[in-house]
């Protein structure tokens, strides 16, 4: 199953582990075969990765676009979900299901995932904020 792909002018997107940067026209893509594909808005830097929720899209992101090291990227994200749901047991639903994607090694379904529960923990602090 083909996958079109337009892109804005100098919008960028990961394809297979390389960026891709458009030029200054509009363009259209057309990916014939089953690779990772992310966006620019589902992009997350290192430096952006500033909650422990946002640490876990990050590894569970380069799962998806670094097969070559899994392993370590497994690593980190089992001690960041250990962390998450000791901190905040409310958290345990989403991990549980964001987790059961992981090892079914569904990775783009489970960076789906993990943008609600970045979107939860930002609830959570802004309730704590409120409260205090």
């Amino acid at each position: 199953m083909s996958l079109k792909i337009t892109l804005k002018p100098y919008e960028k997107f990961i394809l297979g582990g390389a960026v891709i940067a458009n030029g200054e026209a509009k363009s259209t893509f057309v990916v014939e075969n089953d690779v990772p594909i992310l966006r620019a808005k589902d992009i997350l830097t290192l430096a952006a990765a500033d909650t422990p929720c946002k640490k876990i899209y990050f590894a569970v992101q380069l799962m998806y676009v670094d097969g070559k090291n899994l392993a370590e990227h497994h690593k980190t994200y089992w001690e960041l979900v250990k962390e998450v749901a000791s901190a905040a047991p409310s958290t345990k639903p989403l991990l549980r299901e964001i987790s059961g994607r992981i090892l079914g090694e569904q990775y783009y379904q489970a960076l789906k995932l993990t943008k609600k529960l970045i979107d939860y923990e930002g609830e959570v602090l802004n309730r704590v904020r409120s409260a205090t």
